[in-house]
C-alpha cells in the first residue's frame, strides 16, 4: 500500500491512555543531513514558498512555491485582509504559471503566480496551492507609494552551515524587525549551485519569514557553474526556478539584475558576474530619471575588501563612476566573509568623509575569513556572523549592524542636505572590533 505523503494517523490505546503518532512528510521530518533525496522530497503540498516584489512594490508582489510532479497546475488565492474568519470567500483566485525542473534530486514543478492592480498601503492575505492542497493564509501589506518611513534586511553570504548556524541569524534579525518590507541577500546563499538540498535548507533556515517578508536576491558566484566539464558556466537551475523578481534588467539578464521601488527608495540589483558594461549602462539611464529620494544597490563582489588577495578593480572602474554621478547612498555586498564598513567615498580609493557612498562587506553564514587591514573601513570584524537592520524616515537612512546573537556592533546615520552631499555620523558602539590585533 502506497503510504500517504501528508499525513499518517496511528492510534494506539495503551491502558487508559491514548497515544497518538503523527508522521509527517519527508521535507517537515527531522533533518537527515545524510538522506538529501529523502529530507528534501517535493510533495502535494506547497513547499519552499516565498514572496517577492514586483517592479512598483505598491501595486503587486509574487509568490513561488514547489511541489512533486503530480501538482501539474497551481492557483492563488488573494483576498483583502480581515480580522473575521469569513474572508476565504470574497478571495479572487489567479492562475499560476508551472514549469517541471530538474535537480540532483529529482524533478518537480515550481509554480508563481503575480498579484497586480493592488492598493497601496493595503493589507492582503493571500494562500497558494492547486485547489485541493493549500498553504496557510499569510499577510503581507503592500508600500504606500510616497516617501514613507521603511525597514529592510540585509545578509551577506549564508553560503556554508546554511541551516544549523545561518538559521539563527534570519530569525534573529526577523524578532528584531518584524516589520521589514523586505530582505537583502548579496549572492552566496548556498554554497554549490547545483546541490537541490542546500536551497533546502536555505528555505527551511526562513521558514515561514519568507511567506511574509519578500525577498530582494543578488546572484553570487556560488550560484553559478558548470554541470559538466564542456558545459558553459550558468547560475543554478534553481535560481529563477524558486523567485519570481521583475524583468526589468538588462537583456539576458532577466531576475539578475533589476530594481523595485518601495516608499522613498530605488532598490537595485546588479549581477556582478555578468555583463558588467552593460549593467553600468542600464544603471546609468536608470537612475538619471529616478524619482525616488534614496537609491542603494546590492551586488555579491565588493568593490573595496575585507579579505587577502582579493581585489574586484575592473569592476571598481565600470560601475563607480556611474555611482559617484549618481550619488548612490548604500552598496550592499557579499564575498569576502569578513566585515567592513566604509565612510562616504566619492572617488576610488579615496575615504573622504565629505561626500560619496557608503560600501559594505557582510556576512551571515558559518564560513568566515579574516579581515585584512584596509584604509577604507571605518568598522571592521572577522570570524562573526552578522545582519543589518536599515530603516530610511524621510532624509534619514540608520543602519546597524548587529551580531548573531543580536548585540549592536556597528551603525551610522545619513541625512539627506539639500544642494550638499549627504552627511554622515557614526553611531559606533564601545563594542571592541572582532579582529587581530
Amino acid at each position: 500500500m502506497k503510504q500517504s505523503s501528508w499525513l499518517v494517523e496511528t492510534v494506539l490505546k495503551v491502558g487508559a491512555a491514548v497515544v497518538l503518532f503523527v508522521a509527517c512528510p519527508a521535507s517537515l521530518r527531522g533533518f537527515q543531513a545524510d538522506k538529501p533525496a529523502v529530507a528534501h522530497q517535493p510533495s502535494a503540498m506547497p513547499d519552499r514558498v516565498i514572496l517577492n516584489w514586483t517592479e512598483d512594490a505598491s501595486t503587486g508582489f509574487s509568490v513561488t512555491w514547489r511541489t512533486s510532479t503530480e501538482i501539474e497546475k497551481g492557483i492563488g488565492e488573494i483576498v483583502l485582509a480581515d480580522d473575521g474568519k469569513d474572508f476565504p470567500k470574497k478571495a479572487r483566485k489567479v492562475e499560476a504559471a508551472t514549469t517541471e525542473y530538474k535537480t540532483n534530486l529529482g524533478t518537480a514543478h515550481t509554480h508563481s503566480v503575480t498579484f497586480t492592480g493592488l492598493t497601496p498601503a493595503t493589507g492582503y492575505l493571500y494562500r497558494v496551492g492547486d485547489g485541493k492542497n493549500w498553504s496557510e493564509w499569510s499577510q503581507i501589506r503592500t508600500a504606500s507609494g510616497k516617501n514613507e518611513p521603511l525597514t529592510f534586511l540585509y545578509f551577506g553570504d549564508a553560503q556554508v552551515g546554511i541551516l544549523s548556524h545561518w538559521s539563527r541569524v534570519v530569525r534573529k534579525a526577523y524578532s528584531m524587525a518584524p516589520n521589514a518590507k523586505f530582505m537583502v541577500y548579496a549572492g552566496d546563499l548556498i554554497n554549490k549551485f547545483n546541490l537541490d538540498e542546500e536551497w533546502g535548507e536555505w528555505h527551511w533556515g526562513a521558514g515561514w519569514i519568507n511567506k511574509v517578508v519578500p525577498s530582494v536576491p543578488a546572484p553570487g558566484n556560488h550560484e553559478y557553474g558548470k554541470l559538466t566539464p564542456t558545459s558553459e558556466r550558468a547560475i543554478t537551475v534553481n535560481w529563477r526556478n524558486q523567485f519570481t523578481l521583475p524583468e526589468n534588467g538588462v537583456a539576458g539578464e532577466e531576475e539578475k539584475n533589476y530594481y523595485t521601488d518601495i516608499e522613498g527608495l530605488r532598490m537595485v540589483v546588479l549581477n556582478s558576474n555578468t555583463k558588467q558594461k552593460e549593467q553600468a549602462e542600464w544603471l546609468d539611464k536608470l537612475l538619471t530619471d529616478n524619482p525616488k529620494s534614496w537609491t542603494v544597490i546590492a551586488f555579491h563582489h565588493p568593490f573595496y575588501s575585507t579579505a587577502k588577495n582579493r581585489d574586484n578593480k575592473e569592476l571598481r572602474e565600470v560601475w563607480q563612476p556611474v555611482f559617484d554621478k549618481h550619488k548612490v547612498d548604500l552598496v550592499l555586498q557579499g564575498h569576502d566573509h569578513a566585515y567592513g564598513r566604509s565612510g562616504l567615498m566619492a572617488a576610488q580609493g579615496v575615504p573622504s568623509n565629505k561626500a560619496g557612498t557608503v560600501y559594505v562587506v557582510s556576512v551571515s553564514g558559518a564560513k568566515q575569513y579574516d579581515f585584512v587591514s584596509k584604509t577604507e573601513f571605518q568598522r571592521k570584524a572577522q570570524q562573526t556572523q552578522l545582519f543589518q537592520i536599515i530603516r530610511i524616515d524621510g532624509d534619514r537612512l540608520t543602519y546597524e549592524s548587529r551580531a548573531a546573537g543580536g548585540d549592536l556592533y556597528d551603525a551610522f546615520e545619513l541625512t539627506k542636505q539639500k544642494g550638499k552631499p549627504n552627511r554622515l555620523e557614526n553611531r559606533i558602539p564601545k563594542t571592541p572590533e572582532r579582529v587581530k590585533k
